[in-house]
């Protein structure tokens, strides 16, 4: 059996200029970072003539065009395996749709299992590029590049998106107690809200294909933000940082009237005025977790389990995509 984990990720400056519809045009450039929060992917034989998935359903096929979950059937085809004897099964440490890039990690390591299976070695660039491909090129996703590729790489790092589409990845260089104070003091806490990313992210591609002032104008300074918040983790001032994911979420909400709602608000305005220096929705928006930074961790906890939010801790994650067990 075959057992491959890929990590979920965080964004952490310049997010939403990895859509082709930007970077086509004018170049995106984006920090992200790796958790240690997993989705694990199996792959084995079996003895019966039947294509076997395990997702948050279950699926029996006899050929791959009855296959209903788009990654696993466009996977598979890719890879011409249309073996009629492989079960496949995903499990994920988070649920879908909270903004922590599912889908761009459940293709990276739905791809990394596959080719352990056939026994082929790709460069986690390359499998990057092959998700995003699935991804992008193939199902047509409104999706951008982040999320294959820190979810192949692993770590805390840039991405610079050039306009031919090429992808230049570069280690964020912050010093060790830079990263501890980073894990310590930032704190995700789960909105209780699912939702596609999908609606908001086909809004942001169509308007920016139409190169409408304002969407052009917010992801502009968006990616002026990201390089700024490299500077300030590489220079280890992280109450700029905070202060730079403040402004960052301020910019995010203009995008669309879906990217936050009255709840969320609410929830970030208690955790400001409960000693959040800064922080910002995961994802496209709409739901899934908030991310904060704070110097002060008890104070921060106490206000959000008063409004009733769960705490998921977490560590960075600096592996990448790997197969643990073959």
């Amino acid at each position: 059996m075959i057992i491959v984990r890929s990590p979920l990720r965080l964004s952490l400056g310049g997010g939403g200029t990895d859509l082709p519809s930007y970077y086509s045009k004018f170049g995106g450039f984006l920090i992200a970072g790796a958790i240690d929060k997993y989705i694990y992917i199996t792959v084995h034989e079996t003895f019966q003539n039947l294509i076997s998935l395990k997702y948050s359903e279950i699926e029996v096929a006899d050929k791959l065009d009855k296959i209903k979950h788009p990654l696993f059937r466009e996977t598979l085809r890719f890879l011409n395996l249309d073996n009629k004897n492989l079960e496949i099964v995903s499990v994920a440490d988070i649920p879908s749709g909270t903004g922590l890039g599912s889908s761009g990690s459940f293709t990276t390591g739905l791809l990394r299992a596959l080719h352990s299976y056939r026994k082929d070695y790709l460069s986690p660039k390359d499998l990057a590029e092959e998700a995003c491909h699935i991804e992008i090129d193939i199902l047509k996703d409104p999706v951008g590049k982040q999320d294959q590729y820190i979810s192949a790489i692993g770590g805390l790092t840039c991405f610079e998106f050039a306009k031919d589409g090429k992808v230049t990845v570069s280690p964020l260089e912050v010093k060790k107690e830079v990263l501890y104070q980073m894990e310590e003091n930032l704190l995700m806490f789960f909105t209780g809200f699912s939702r596609s990313a999908s609606a908001i992210l086909k809004d942001q591609h169509e308007r920016s294909m139409k190169s409408e002032d304002d969407i052009l104008k917010n992801l502009h300074f968006v990616k002026e933000l990201g390089y700024k918040s490299r500077e300030a983790l590489e220079s280890g001032n992280l109450t700029e940082f905070a202060n730079i994911m403040d402004i960052h979420w301020e910019h995010k909400r203009l995008r669309s009237p879906n990217m936050s709602n009255q709840k969320i608000d609410q929830w970030y305005a208690k955790a400001r005025s409960a000693g959040a220096l800064g922080g910002k929705l995961i994802g496209a928006g709409g739901g899934g977790f908030l991310l904060f930074y704070t110097e002060d961790k008890l104070r921060l906890r106490r206000a959000m389990r008063e409004v009733g939010l769960s705490e998921v801790r977490f560590r960075f994650d600096f592996e990448g995509t790997k197969v643990i067990s073959s």
